[in-house]
């Protein structure tokens, strides 16, 4: 699907791969561009709509009532959604014993936002014949998060929840896309050790191209670091090696874990 004349929604659309996505689409010739964030980001995110004539919509993404009125909004101003990029994440740090709070917002923001979005938009884009869902899960999604399980956890499944949508409409006219980057320079990358960045750290304007190009061919999976493939080679073909070379990047990456 090109952009071009398209209606386009983006949350997590403050800074960020959001930012730089909504920013693609503008240039690419959108009708429209609806950004999204938290009420938090309210002074940035009116920058970025601003600088491409766009829209802006505060809202949380983990409640349905949010996305709900964020898709009226963004109707009401410029007609039916053709393109909704579900981008918005967050990182809680820690393992199983990561707080239940922790837990469960991983999994609103990761998951349910993505199907919050299908529920209110997958009709009118079956009525339509035509629509593209795309959402934003991670590199952590396919391979492992080594120092959030919650992160890793909840971002599987949002891989899983896309595959579910492109198999159920991909015949349908509703293209389905989910977007795995690795390490990307954003709000959320930190300093310190971090196993994400082992192929280096991606600025978000080069995501945003290699999105634009993934949507245009209509592909599934989009890879800002072409290496991920190769670990998902690797992971497939012999998984109790992965785990163990997992083990040792984790030790590499963060320190010999105490065993015993």
């Amino acid at each position: 699907m090109h952009v071009k004349d398209k209606v386009c929604v983006v949350t997590g659309a403050a800074s960020g791969i959001g930012e730089a996505v909504a920013r693609a689409y503008a240039q690419a010739g959108a009708r429209g561009v609806v950004v999204a964030d938290l009420k938090s980001s309210r002074e940035r995110l009116a920058g970025v709509a601003g600088d491409i004539d766009g829209f802006a919509v505060t809202g949380d993404v983990g409640e349905e009532a949010d996305i709900q009125a964020l898709i009226a909004a963004a109707e009401a101003r410029f007609g039916p959604v053709d393109i909704f990029f579900s981008n918005a994440g967050l990182s809680r740090k820690g393992q199983e014993s990561a707080s239940d709070a922790d837990w469960d917002v991983s999994w609103r923001v990761h998951v349910m936002s993505h199907v919050f979005a299908a529920r209110a938009l997958v009709p009118g884009m079956l009525a339509r014949g035509s629509g593209y869902l795309l959402n934003t899960a991670s590199a952590a999604g396919l391979l492992a998060s080594l120092n959030s399980m919650p992160y890793g956890v909840t971002k599987h499944a949002a891989v899983a929840l896309a595959e579910h949508l492109a198999i159920q409409y991909g015949d349908r006219g509703i293209r389905v896309s989910v977007l795995c980057p690795q390490s990307v320079q954003t709000g959320m990358t930190i300093p310190g050790p971090s196993a994400a960045r082992v192929d280096g750290v991606m600025q978000p304007a080069e995501v945003a191209r290699i999105v634009i190009e993934a949507m245009e061919a209509e592909r599934f999976l989009i890879l800002s670091h072409p290496s991920v493939h190769e670990y998902m080679q690797r992971k497939a073909s012999n998984i109790d090696r992965w785990l163990a070379g997992m083990r040792r990047l984790r030790d590499r990456t963060y320190g010999v874990q105490r065993r015993g």
